[in-house]
């Protein structure tokens, strides 16, 4: 995953989305097209091709070293894990010590015969997308909550019972909610302005992709058909068929995300799929998507003791876990505190998210992202939400 809510929308880290483009139509008539088309001179022509010879010329210089440099810093992450599995001291020539290359050249010229308007965007799902995919491919429907401090209580009960502090709880729902985030507020779409779009398929109060739902239904789909069977065992009547229905589902859920290799290219792909959109939309359900959005952070907990880090997360800390990978976030918590101030974000990143990141990018050592992170933790904390997810969290 990459960084963002306040770094994720800023990444939009790390971002699945089905693209919509509309070109068009080869039907439409010559002349129709060719208002949108400048007329350009010949002498405009021959500047734009001198411009555009020195542009290339110095951006596939850059590229070169950007490849070279992004290449060193897969090829240390990779010696880092190794390291780490076979238990060895991780040291701080480990890590890539410069900053990334910057462009710096000439920017690209304007094709002076290019079209005058700029092509649609692309087109990320959003929540009437997940709901119309899960009616479709599984016949499927959440069971909204009738109120947000509904869907607030089934989560910080859930992330209560599986070992998560309030306080880890309450500054990760304002950091990654922005405060005051509803269950199923979106990336981009967190607060309501003109035009507003969603920029990724971040997802509910810890801002899950699709991939990330996709890859918990296979990874651990089993654990939540298991506590829906116990809620059924315990229910009767209309509640006990409903959620006998559901765990039906989410069995036909846990085949499709298992019918690939368990990895999150793999999951990826799915998660463009209608049915992986389908999935998605778990997370809406009352009784499904606490699990869903609880179990990744309990995931990252479990890692960082795998790890040797016996001491409780801060949740700044289990932020970068939750945003950037498991295996990257404990690099930055086990790294020592000198190191923090000398060792580059990019290290924790690949080139397209770090590149779609400006708050890594600004904060570009360690330490300065933590301390972002806890800063904008410390200032949506004070919204009504957090308080509400505070005074939800059981005592």
């Amino acid at each position: 995953m990459q960084v963002a809510h306040s770094l994720r929308s800023a990444c939009g880290g790390l971002v699945a989305a089905v693209l919509l483009s509309s070109p068009a139509s080869a039907a439409e008539p010559a002349a129709t097209r060719s208002v949108l088309v400048a007329q350009a001179t010949p002498a405009a022509m021959a500047e734009y091709r001198r411009l555009l010879a020195q542009y290339l010329a110095a951006r596939q210089q850059h590229e070169a070293a950007a490849e070279s440099y992004w290449s060193t810093v897969a090829d240390k992450r990779r010696l880092r894990a190794a390291k780490r599995r076979s238990g060895q001291d991780i040291l701080l020539e480990d890590y890539v010590l410069a900053q990334p290359p910057v462009y710096s050249g000439p920017p690209r010229p304007v094709d002076p015969s290019a079209p005058e308007e700029e092509p649609p965007g692309k087109y990320v799902p959003v929540v009437a997308d997940f709901l119309r995919a899960a009616a479709q491919e599984f016949r499927f429907a959440p069971r909204r909550p009738q109120s947000e401090i509904e869907y607030k209580r089934a989560y910080a009960t859930v992330a209560a019972a599986a070992g998560l502090t309030r306080e880890q709880a309450v500054r990760i729902y304002a950091f990654e909610s922005g405060g005051n985030g509803k269950y199923d507020v979106q990336a981009g779409l967190e607060y309501p302005r003109p035009n507003a779009r969603a920029i990724s398929t971040a997802l509910g109060y810890n801002q899950l992709l699709a991939t990330n739902s996709v890859e918990l239904m296979a990874e651990k789909g089993h654990r939540f058909i298991n506590v829906l069977q116990a809620k059924a065992a315990a229910s009767a009547g209309e509640a006990r068929e409903g959620l006998e229905g559901k765990i039906a589902v989410l069995k036909s859920m846990v085949a499709f995300s298992r019918s690939v290799p368990d990895t999150w290219a793999a999951h990826g792909r799915l998660a463009e799929t209608p049915k992986g959109l389908a999935i998605h939309a778990v997370n809406l359900d009352l009784d499904v998507g606490p699990l869903l959005q609880v179990q990744k952070l309990v995931d990252s907990v479990v890692f960082a003791r795998k790890q040797g880090h016996a001491a409780p997360l801060t949740a700044a800390e289990l932020e970068m876990m939750n945003l950037t990978g498991d295996g990257n976030g404990i690099d930055m918590i086990k790294m020592p505190a000198a190191w923090r101030e000398r060792v580059p974000t990019a290290n924790f990143f690949q080139p397209g998210g770090y590149a779609r990141n400006p708050v890594a990018i600004r904060n570009n050592v360690v330490a300065k992202l933590l301390a972002v992170t806890d800063a904008r933790m410390d200032q949506e904390v004070r919204l009504q939400g957090a308080k509400d997810m505070a005074v939800a969290f059981p005592k």
